[in-house]
């Protein structure tokens, strides 16, 4: 439930160490169930990543985004995506990196990382005009259908129980031969259930104290509610890593940016159409230079390496500090 303005600062506070707690114990739910239901199937892990995870853990963007939208407030709305997205790529992925370096899957490269790039593209374009009509986000969903399509026919036709990221020698886990389909699910229903309540949680009671000192709209949106909606993605990138499963913490990036871009800004536009604000242009530019230095080096077909990673964190860093001082 969202804290009243009138819980004051302390209950603030406490709502964001409860809500960040909730976040990590159901990714850790979550990450846990889907590596082991998808070993289990004898599913890749980074599909589990791109598909039940990354949707999963974008559920906070589309319940905020979608109720921004409503109430007029099409700044959040927006800038909660675009930043979300820079989040994604920028301080995710480079954190997976930074613990886990880990080779690039050829279908991450050829499939996926061209997709996010083309979902950030098409994004850019819906936008370009300041506003986001009820028309462009049923194409942006219908997209979105047309990305899952296209990757439920890729598994259908090459099969990819083989063909996922694979992580640095000695940190690989993978799930065990005897698995409880119950209990599994019951992990991933448990911990897709805390993290999106414990996103709602913490983006309430951040904004709140931001509102309190007179932030702007959009860099409320752009940073504050983008990191505190991504947070379910940080936890589970981050458990998975930590795990050595680089297939669900790299497609969960992945599959997250896509169905951001596509899913996250169409909905919301279908539910009210939105007028946005001019920094909108600076958000974009800037998630542009960070999807195209992703797509590059993920395409190298190497090692994505620590030194990639802090070169991912950097940029995506530096865009908070960019906003704060415009």
């Amino acid at each position: 439930m969202p804290v009243p303005p009138s819980a004051g600062v302390a209950g603030n506070v406490v709502a964001l160490v409860v809500s960040i707690t909730a976040l990590w114990i159901g990714a850790r739910l979550l990450v846990t169930g889907a590596s082991r239901l998808a070993g289990a199937a004898g599913i890749s892990s980074l599909v589990i990543g791109l598909t039940v995870v990354a949707f999963g853990t974008s559920a906070p963007e589309v319940v905020v985004s979608t109720g921004a939208a409503l109430e007029g407030r099409g700044d959040v709305a927006v800038g909660n995506a675009v930043g979300s997205n820079l989040f994604n790529i920028g301080v995710i992925l480079g954190l997976v990196a930074v613990i886990t370096p880990f080779r690039v899957a050829e279908s991450l490269v050829r499939r996926d990382a061209v997709a996010m790039a083309a979902a950030t593209a098409v994004a850019g374009l819906v936008l370009f005009d300041g506003l986001l009509m009820r028309a462009e986000g049923v194409a942006l969903v219908v997209l979105l259908g047309c990305y899952l399509g296209a990757l439920w026919l890729a598994i259908r036709r090459d099969g990819e129980s083989t063909d996922a990221p694979t992580a640095e020698p000695g940190t690989e886990t993978g799930p065990p031969n005897d698995v409880q389909y119950g209990l599994e699910i019951g992990r991933v229903v448990a911990g897709l259930v805390l993290v999106v309540g414990g996103g709602r949680v913490l983006v309430d009671a951040a904004v709140t104290l931001a509102v309190a000192g007179g932030v702007s709209e959009w860099l409320i949106g752009a940073t504050i509610v983008a990191a505190g909606t991504s947070m379910p993605e940080l936890a589970a990138s981050a458990v998975a890593a930590r795990q050595g499963d680089v297939g669900i913490a790299a497609g969960n990036v992945v599959g997250s940016n896509v169905f951001n871009a596509f899913g996250v800004l169409g909905i919301a536009a279908v539910a009210r159409p939105m007028v946005v604000d001019a920094a909108v242009f600076f958000g974009l530019a800037w998630l542009g230079v960070l999807t195209a230095y992703a797509t590059v080096v993920l395409a190298t077909g190497r090692w994505l390496s620590r030194l990639e990673g802090v070169g991912l964190l950097a940029l995506g860093l530096g865009y908070w500090v960019a906003s704060a001082l415009l």
